[in-house]
């Protein structure tokens, strides 16, 4: 059970799957106190034994907390945890916002912050399950610059680089449906790659190993064509969450009068994916979407 240290902040961690759980073990290695809930409880139980305090509900987890941060799937997801966890708020505390909700859910949630009295940083990352474990994920953050110092032993925790991209909220979102725009794209790439070497009759491998080590060669397309071929598909970033931010990014892309042909194509692969069993799988399962029926 983790208790108050001097000079740490106390942070309470709401949301605990892929990306919270492995947050949460980068919080408690910079021994900083962490109380952790999760919906579904036995998710989050496992972070008992490294050291967290697992809370039974988002009030319990807040109470008295310095900073709240908050790993959600979605924008009603974090809303509907916030309204649970009001009673143990107190104007003042800190709410590093970190789920990828979009541009509508961001503005709407500031507010809801404002009302409460909560100093309000939103703070998307880009990462996976791996720098999540490792705490070497990319924090962009907007928000107020007066509250930088009390979040920094927190983002040196879980991020090995931040990005401060301005003061308003709403800017660090901005910026990373932009980057979830790169990666979303790239992932289907390597799946058409794939899909074409095995229609044509070619060995995949062949394909990889012609471009290893030159300029058209990424670690991401080394890793990701590993997965697929080795048929381990667990989950760095989950197909189904890859599906929402696609719709996140192709909303926001209206609404800014652009038109983005790749994501809209990259979200439809995705669909046909999930709707074939694969959702819970990591990303590239969207390899499935291309395969002759």
């Amino acid at each position: 059970m983790t208790t108050d240290v001097p000079g740490r902040p106390s942070v309470a961690v709401l949301g605990t799957g892929i990306m919270g759980s492995g947050m949460v073990r980068s919080l408690l290695r910079a021994e900083l106190p962490v109380r952790a809930w999760n919906r579904t409880r036995s998710k989050a139980a496992p972070l008992a034994t490294d050291g967290a305090t697992v809370a039974d509900t988002p009030e319990e987890a807040v109470r008295g907390a310095d900073i709240v941060l908050t790993t959600l799937n979605d924008g009603p997801a974090v809303a509907e945890t916030l309204t649970a966890a009001t009673p143990g708020l107190r104007p003042g505390q800190v709410w590093l916002q970190s789920s990828t909700v979009g541009l509508d859910a961001t503005t709407g949630l500031a507010h809801r912050a404002a009302d409460l009295g909560l100093v309000y940083l939103d703070a998307p990352v880009s990462g996976t399950r791996q720098p999540a474990e490792q705490g070497t994920l990319t924090v962009f953050v907007s928000g107020p610059s007066h509250a930088r110092a009390t979040v920094l032993p927190v983002l040196e925790a879980i991020g090995q680089r931040t990005v401060w991209v301005g003061e308003e909220p709403g800017a660090a979102t901005r910026l990373k449906l932009v980057a979830n725009t790169w990666v979303i794209n790239v992932v289907n790439s390597v799946a058409e790659c794939l899909n074409l070497a095995e229609g044509l009759g070619i060995d995949p491998q062949l394909f990889l190993d012609s471009v290893k080590g030159g300029p058209l060669d990424t670690p991401y397309l080394q890793g990701k064509s590993a997965a697929v071929l080795s048929g381990d598909l667990t989950p760095s970033f989950a197909l189904s969450t890859a599906l929402k931010d696609s719709r996140l990014i192709l909303d926001a892309a209206g609404a800014a009068g652009v038109r983005l042909d790749l994501v809209a194509a990259s979200a439809e692969r995705f669909t046909r994916a999930e709707a074939a069993g694969h959702g819970a799988q990591d990303m590239i399962a969207t390899y499935f979407a291309g395969r002759a029926e």
